[in-house]
């Protein structure tokens, strides 16, 4: 009994083209380009931005955001949820 090839080009699926990649927005760090020293939890306008429709917090790889804003970014996320500024869940309206 033989064994399937594993390097078999027609079993592959096929990528995403070219064109998908040509217009992704390149990322970058909304808080630096503002120049804010501090993320605030009092700022929910923001803090909406980088919280997924399920009510998740966005990861840095996603929205741009450099590591030192995205720590602040969740603290300030968990601080307004704990002040209930901000819900947990999506079944909660804002």
């Amino acid at each position: 009994m033989a064994a399937p090839q594993r390097n078999s080009q027609s079993n592959r699926p096929k990528r995403a083209s070219n064109s998908n990649l040509l217009f992704r927005r390149k990322k970058f760090c909304r808080f630096t380009v503002m120049g804010v020293e501090e993320v605030d939890y009092k700022d929910i306008e923001t803090l909406k931005d980088f919280i997924a429709e399920n009510g998740k917090i966005i990861p840095a790889r996603l929205t741009g955001t450099r590591a030192i804003y995205q720590r602040q970014v969740a603290t300030a996320i968990k601080r307004a949820r704990f002040l209930a500024l901000l819900p947990y869940t999506d079944q909660h309206r804002v």
